[in-house]
């Protein structure tokens, strides 16, 4: 039997079996006294109550697990592509994200072998599908389901003497924008630089070809054709790449942006001195926190804009753990990403604003909200904005497309290049990379 202090650690109120290959039954979290866990993680303030809870997952087990690593996703990347060029895996939990990891075939083992199905189920299933390649399940979901929805600063919209400028200028009534052009206007109208931003964006790596990704999308666009080839400098991504390059130009964002990362956007907003910012649930509770926001109280969440064929832009993915193939204490390793992702890992992180990735957790947050007029506003942007969701374009070359197009958006966002002529190299490199991969 558990001890009483043990069940409470297990967070879902019950003892659950784990099975490693059928053959080794124990409860979870299971006892490893003596065994280290080393772990390569997602760094970032937003994560860091999750974090937490390891030492409860120590002392429940009597393992240890070393932080070998704790890096922004996509320095992590090129770490883990490194280790996998010189087959120092032995490592055993890694961060993950359903955009990364396609193009890590064959490292990480199947979950699904080492845990019970009825945890496996209590997912959102679809979720789980992403999560699954060729048949493994090669990462468990966090309570970190990201869609962005439209974060405002609310004052700008009840000054009557800008609402009447704003529509002297740009002939529409002043509003929270519904659109992508709305956006744009809005931004350069409130822009005061240097001390007060339009609006921002991540301007590198990922998270800009992401962020054009679901623009042109949301244009009425493809990023890839039917046939898998690149076709996003099409008219519909010439209008995208124009929406950033306009606000650079315009100074209606921090000349800074084409180095901004999501740490850089979180506190760029929280300093007060941003109107509008796309961005995703883990920031929820940080912005509306007065200890860490100087907007506290002037917050609100509007679902993401439309662009020019009525789409709702909506690029989306998900944050979770895998365990690698060469760790020496799989059963171990896979408690520890259970653990992190259990009902409790998940209520904690979600109580900060991430979606949850457990369908109980999602009633549980729902329930919560009820009477925080603030945090039911924001849960209901962004679950229109679930509905709508897209995830990246299924090739397992989206991270390495996206490391070599980012300096081409930029170029065009810096003027060295025509949007039109930045797209038509990005694509011609694009598929060099899709035929070197075998997917053309």
């Amino acid at each position: 039997m558990m001890s009483r202090s043990r069940i409470t650690l297990l967070g879902t109120g019950c003892a659950v079996a784990l099975f490693a290959g059928g053959a080794i039954a124990q409860d979870l979290p299971g006892s490893f006294e003596g065994v280290t866990i080393d772990a390569k993680l997602i760094g970032g303030q937003q994560y860091e109550n999750l974090y937490s809870r390891i030492t409860e997952w120590e002392e429940a087990t009597g393992a240890k697990v070393n932080v070998v690593s704790k890096k922004n996703h996509f320095e992590l990347d090129r770490e883990i592509k490194s280790d996998i060029a010189t087959g120092n895996l032995s490592w055993c939990v890694g961060s993950n994200h359903s955009s990364f990891a396609p193009q890590y075939p064959g490292i990480y083992t199947d979950l699904a072998a080492l845990l019970p199905a009825s945890e496996i189920e209590a997912f959102v299933p679809g979720n789980i599908t992403s999560a699954t390649i060729d048949g493994n399940l090669v990462m468990l979901p966090r309570a970190q389901f990201d869609v962005s929805a439209l974060y405002y600063q609310k004052d700008l919209y009840e000054d009557a003497d800008k609402a009447a400028a704003f529509e002297k200028e740009y002939g529409y009534p002043l509003a929270v924008p519904e659109t992508w052009d709305e956006v744009r206007d809005q931004a350069i109208f409130f822009a005061n630089p240097p001390d007060f931003y339009g609006t921002q964006y991540a301007g590198k790596d990922e998270a800009i070809n992401g962020r054009f990704y679901e623009l042109l999308v949301a244009n009425g666009g493809q990023y890839l054709d039917d046939e898998g080839r690149p076709a996003f400098n099409s008219p519909a991504g010439v209008e995208a790449l124009q929406w950033f390059v306009d606000l650079y130009q315009a100074k209606a964002v921090p000349v800074g942006v084409p180095n901004y990362l999501w740490d850089d956007i979180g506190t760029g907003f929280a300093s007060g001195t941003v109107a509008l910012n796309l961005d995703w649930p883990g920031w929820i509770g940080f912005y509306n926190d007065p200890e860490s926001s100087q907007i506290a109280g002037n917050v609100g969440v509007a679902p993401p804009p439309k662009g020019s064929a009525g789409v709702r832009s909506g690029w989306s993915g998900f944050h979770g753990f895998s365990v690698t193939q060469d760790c020496a204490n799989k059963e171990a390793a896979a408690s520890l990403v259970w653990f992190l992702t259990n009902e409790d890992s998940q209520k904690l992180e979600s109580s900060a604003g991430p979606l949850p990735s457990r369908t109980a957790v999602w009633d549980h947050v729902i329930e919560a909200a009820k009477g925080d007029a603030y945090r039911s506003e924001a849960l209901a942007a962004f679950q229109t904005a679930a509905d709508t969701a897209f995830a990246v374009p299924q090739t397992a070359s989206w991270i390495e497309i996206s490391n070599m197009i980012f300096p081409e958006l930029q170029a065009a966002i810096l003027g060295d290049k025509t949007p039109q002529e930045a797209l038509d190299d990005a694509a011609e490199e694009a598929t060099i990379i899709l035929e070197d991969a075998g997917e053309l």
